[in-house]
């Protein structure tokens, strides 16, 4: 059996955006998701967060499904236009009063709160002003840390920065798939690095304002294999690991941004000002890795008759977001950030499988493939630990069927199965068999 050290936390995650809807109640401005989602053809069938799970309004019915699967830890993201609708100055109360029920009642349960202070919903007032790539932007982000970890800090005592900066950069300034859906690539360079100094900025102000905190950031990472051993295939895997995943390790770990990434995109980052780098290298906590899947990259600089046959090939097996299923990846990851970069703790905060889940004429909801993905993780999570790496916990991708992201309410992630139209939960099969794992701190059949 795989078993887990003593105390090691099982949990699952959510998002504002992606479940709390109420979009724009009770003094909440707008956020860069809300005007994405209202502009047309941004967001498969026309779909918004509007509603979403309506957690806003049923969180004591999601809280008490969460102490029936047995989580012991919950990490959810706090809707900054909720506290500060303008991004800064005027507090939204309600806003915080909103939290401030939900922590009091996670802590009843019994369930520690994981906090992260943005997942993607940057205050629209702020994206008018030129968003992440504009310095201003970084200094808003440390005025609403404080704000909210004056206000929670005595009861949350992990707090997460940022969920990967890489997405917010990349996807919503570059490749225009994600809120604000701009494509520039100066825009993308200099919005990840005011995310990252963003991160710097506020550690010491969240520890200042909640002692004893456990502070860290959220990446998304993924192996990028050479689909051959080819020197062309090599540097491209090497490349595309700079682009998403040492671009944002480095900077964490002291080692500033990678030279061959900057050779390759060959901008002047006079964005980077005195002292930056020093800022964005605070000393963590932790760190909490998003694992999905990996890329397997092949170059596209040579002629494909020109280079080496391919030796490296997907596995058959793939989620309903066409990623492939690779568990092996977890632990090649969790041995990277420990061996490698030596972070002091980490945390799995993300990991699931989208499937087309539905409802039995049983009424209940069967899910044998994602029962299957978490075992496998799970056990490479088990094998990491055995090799010396820090985990401390595993945080489910998702705890609700929610809105997800450009694909709308198409692709289903939840433990929870939610039925959109009516916001009935079911917990599926996979809750109950987290339930069990929980029960025994160990991947069960």
């Amino acid at each position: 059996m795989h078993t887990f050290p003593e105390g090691f936390v099982w949990g699952a995650a959510t998002s504002s955006y992606q479940i709390e809807g109420a979009w724009d109640e009770d003094g909440k401005g707008e956020s860069i998701w809300d005007r994405f989602c209202h502009t047309s053809g941004k967001v498969d069938n026309s779909d918004t967060g509007d509603v979403a799970c309506d957690h806003y309004h049923r969180w004591p019915e999601d809280v008490a499904l969460m102490k029936e699967i047995g989580l012991q830890a919950y990490r959810f993201s706090i809707s900054w236009p909720r506290i500060l609708p303008q991004g800064r100055g005027a507090i939204n109360l309600a806003g915080l009063d909103f939290y401030d029920r939900l922590m009091d009642a996670l802590l009843e349960a019994g369930i520690t709160p994981f906090a992260t202070l943005y997942h993607w919903d940057l205050p629209q007032t702020l994206q008018d002003h030129g968003g992440w790539p504009a310095r201003p932007t970084a200094e808003a982000f440390v005025e609403y840390a404080d704000v909210v970890s004056r206000r929670l800090g005595d009861r949350v005592k992990h707090w997460i920065t940022l969920n990967e900066p890489f997405v917010s950069a990349f996807l919503g300034y570059l490749e225009g798939s994600h809120a604000p859906g701009h494509t520039d690539l100066d825009e993308m360079l200099a919005a990840a690095h005011h995310l990252l100094l963003a991160h710097g900025w506020a550690v010491p102000v969240i520890r200042r304002n909640s002692p004893q905190a456990r502070v860290g950031i959220v990446l998304n990472l993924g192996p990028c294999i050479p689909a051959s051993p080819s020197v062309a295939d090599r540097a491209a895997a090497w490349r595309e690991d700079g682009i998403l995943n040492r671009w944002y390790l480095n900077p964490l770990a002291a080692r500033g941004y990678p030279a061959d990434i900057v050779q390759h995109y060959g901008r002047p980052m006079d964005f980077v000002q005195a002292n930056d780098l020093e800022t964005i290298a605070v000393p963590l906590d932790f760190v909490g890795l998003n694992y999905y899947t990996r890329r397997i990259v092949r170059s596209n600089e040579v002629p494909e008759a020109k280079n080496l046959p391919r030796t490296v090939f997907p596995n058959r097996e793939h989620t309903a977001m066409g990623w492939e299923v690779y568990p092996e990846g977890l632990y090649e990851l969790l041995g990277r950030l420990h061996f490698e970069y030596r972070f002091p703790a980490i945390y799995i905060t993300e990991n699931g499988a989208a499937y087309a889940d539905q409802v039995g004429s049983d009424g209940r909801v069967d899910d044998p493939q994602r029962v299957a993905y978490f075992k496998a993780h799970l056990k490479q999570a088990a094998r990491a630990i055995r090799a010396g790496v820090p985990l401390r916990g595993y945080f489910a991708w998702s705890l609700l069927d929610n809105f997800e992201w450009a694909y709308g309410y198409s692709k289903r992630f939840g433990l929870i199965y939610v039925d959109f139209s009516t916001q009935q939960r079911i917990l599926k099969s996979s809750a109950h068999w987290y339930r069990r794992v929980i029960a025994a701190n160990a991947v069960v059949d």
